[in-house]
Parts: C-alpha cells; sequence; structure tokens
C-alpha cells in the first residue's frame, strides 16, 4: 500500500523523530566519530525518506536505529582494509560485487551534498533549530534554553525542517534516482531496455 508523501513525512516526525537524540546518544556510546554519526543519521533519514509507505512499521524507534545500524555496517563494509595476498580468488570476486563503484559512490556523495543544500535552504531560524537538533543532536530542551522558545516550537521547527527536506527530495529528485536505480538494475541483470 502506497502512503501519500504528507502521510509518510508526519508519521517519520511523530514516531522516528522524537527518537533521534537517543540514537546519536548510543551510536556515541558505540565511539563513533561526532562527524560518522551525522553521517550515518543523515543516511538513515535518506533511507526511511525512500520508503512509498511507513504501515509496515510496528515501532518507529526500533525501525530508525535498524535503519541506523544498517548504514553503520555498510559504512564498516565499505571502508574495510583487507590485505590482498590473504584473499583467496572467491573473497576477491565476492568483495569486488560488495564495492559499490565510482559511480554509486560518487552518486551518493551528490546526494549528500544535495541534502546539506536543502538544509542551507531552510528558513533561517527552522534551519537553525534543525541543524541543533538533526545535526548537533542536541535535546530539545537544550535548544529552547538556548534560544529562548518553547519546546512545542522546537519540535515544530525541527519537524518542519524534515517536512521540507523530504518534499524537495520528493520533487527535487527521488524520483530520478529511483528510475536511474532501476535502470542501472536492469542493465546489471543484461536487461537493457
Amino acid at each position: 500500500m502506497t502512503q501519500t508523501r504528507s502521510e509518510i513525512v508526519a508519521w517519520v516526525g511523530s514516531h522516528i523523530v522524537p527518537h533521534e537524540a537517543h540514537l546519536r546518544a548510543w551510536l556515541r556510546g558505540m565511539m563513533i566519530p561526532d562527524e560518522d554519526i551525522n553521517d550515518i543519521v543523515q543516511d538513515a533519514y535518506v533511507e526511511i525518506a525512500r520508503l512509498k509507505s511507513v504501515a509496515h512499521i510496528q515501532n518507529g524507534r526500533a525501525y530508525l536505529f535498524q535503519t541506523a545500524k544498517s548504514v553503520f555496517f555498510h559504512k564498516i563494509k565499505r571502508s574495510r582494509i583487507v590485505q590482498i595476498g590473504q584473499l583467496t580468488e572467491l573473497e576477491m570476486l565476492k568483495l569486488s560485487d560488495d564495492d559499490p563503484g565510482p559511480e554509486r559512490r560518487l552518486s551518493a556523495r551528490q546526494e549528500l551534498e544535495h541534502i546539506r543544500r536543502l538544509i542551507k535552504a531552510l528558513p533561517d531560524k527552522c534551519r537553525a533549530i534543525f541543524e541543533m537538533r538533526r545535526i548537533h543532536g542536541l535535546p530539545q530542551k537544550e535548544i529552547a534554553r538556548q534560544l529562548g522558545i518553547s519546546e512545542n516550537v522546537v519540535e515544530m521547527q525541527a519537524v518542519r525542517g524534515l517536512k521540507l527536506i523530504l518534499k524537495a527530495l520528493e520533487t527535487q529528485g527521488l524520483g530520478n534516482n529511483d528510475k536511474k536505480q532501476k535502470m542501472e538494475t536492469s542493465r546489471e541483470a543484461g536487461h537493457d531496455s
């Protein structure tokens, strides 16, 4: 069942976003550097933003943590360093299959830069709150204290920022990336159309 983007955004705002600070704390507890935590959290949101429906998700917190774990393990897998002399031929073939390739790495970098531009394009107050909450992992209470506003305003602006970014992703390129991925998958499978 496909849901509308606004239904998904509303669900993410109420079932995923409130757990981000806990996720960041958990990742810090694993001794992951802050810049990697930011990437993991952003990549998790990108994965969630690609969903056509959230109706299958029973527990938003668990889903966010599982998505972040998947992103983290994928990141480790991509960055592992192995001595070539220790690999069998079969292992080398498997590694080459796992390598996302230069095109996909470039695409991922471009997607991350696109998200950074979308964050930068948010209205000033919304952007400041979004960055403090999502990038720096500050709790709502601390943001409210620093900015001299209510926690309710912090929450509303953080959700507004996420909605604007998800909407921009949907209208500016998420569909194009899906088409590109389908074309690449088709080509890789030998089904050029």
